[in-house]
């Protein structure tokens, strides 16, 4: 046809010009005529990244975790930690016990007495290194607890005292580590965080409540082992701070890593929970952390469990 834009054909006797196809509605024929070969196509392979990149991510991620975002490219950035633990738990119990001998226990002297708590690294490797590296370069000492709620907790870690303060060790945040076999029961040692996962820094609460507001039957229900049932029962605690359990009894709600407990000195821990506070639940007069340091444990110092 050449250059001509119009041929011509016969039908019912009558001449009729009819324009030719142009390229773009070619290409539109054949997309009409084959989208669903199309669509099939690039299903795949959208399917084949996702699993490709869930496959690199959970190679980098390791056994302490079973799930991975595409752009993790650490095991504290895209990775959430493995609903049925794979970490070292805690024995059943062994977080009320007394320290071995020689055990590496740290010391919190405040302005209002000292509390001295066991550390357990075996079951939150990451929280425990961080706390003490911070200890080592004396981070804690001379700043405040700047949130005390009695009956809840005593919250501090924070040199600015505001509560929005503070970082982990070499900037930036840790990861969650939360263990089936370590609770909020009261003496807890827990890192504070914003709310979001993997957003610990360096404040952190002791658990304070001497009571517990559910009922031994909604924790058995929840899962929770009998020892720890007991505990909050006897002790009292905050169940819905606890990252492994908290979704069947408070849902939505991220949870608190659980790295250590007190065995000496809760009665330092309730004098300080029930001073003064202004409407944001900070002490009307500073209640200081003076130092906090390492030390091993010893029977014939001293050392009474709570």
């Amino acid at each position: 046809m050449g250059n001509n834009k119009y041929k011509k054909r016969k039908k019912s006797g009558k001449e009729k010009p009819v324009r030719e196809k142009t390229r773009q509605e070619k290409v539109r024929e054949f997309l009409n005529e084959y989208i669903w070969i199309i669509t099939i196509v690039i299903s795949a392979i959208i399917v084949g990244l996702i699993v490709f990149s869930a496959t690199t991510c959970g190679d980098a991620c390791n056994s302490r975790y079973d799930s991975c975002t595409a752009a993790c490219d650490s095991v504290t950035d895209g990775c959430t930690p493995a609903k049925d633990s794979t970490m070292p738990a805690a024995a059943d119990g062994e977080q009320l016990a007394m320290p071995a001998e020689g055990e590496e226990i740290v010391v919190i002297q405040t302005s209002m007495g000292t509390i001295k708590l066991r550390l357990f690294p075996d079951a939150a490797p990451a929280t425990c290194q961080n706390f003490k590296n911070l200890i080592y370069e004396g981070y804690y000492n001379g700043i405040t607890f700047h949130r005390v709620m009695n009956d809840f907790m005593i919250q501090g870690g924070d040199p600015e005292g505001t509560g929005f303060g503070g970082e982990a060790h070499g900037g930036g945040t840790i990861i969650d580590e939360f263990s089936r076999n370590l609770f909020n029961i009261r003496g807890a040692l827990a890192m504070a965080n914003t709310g979001e996962a993997n957003s610990g820094g360096s404040q952190f609460f002791i658990v304070q409540a001497n009571t517990c507001q559910y009922t031994a039957g909604t924790l058995s229900s929840a899962g929770y082992p009998e020892w720890a049932v007991e505990a909050y029962t006897q002790y009292g605690g905050t169940p819905h701070l606890d990252g492994e359990y908290n979704a069947q009894i408070y849902p939505g709600y991220l949870g608190h890593t659980v790295f250590g407990q007190v065995f000496e000195g809760m009665d330092v821990v309730d004098a300080i929970a029930a001073v003064a506070t202004d409407q944001n639940a900070k002490p009307l007069q500073d209640v200081m952390i003076e130092r906090i340091y390492l030390t091993t444990y010893a029977s014939a110092s001293g050392n009474a469990a709570q």
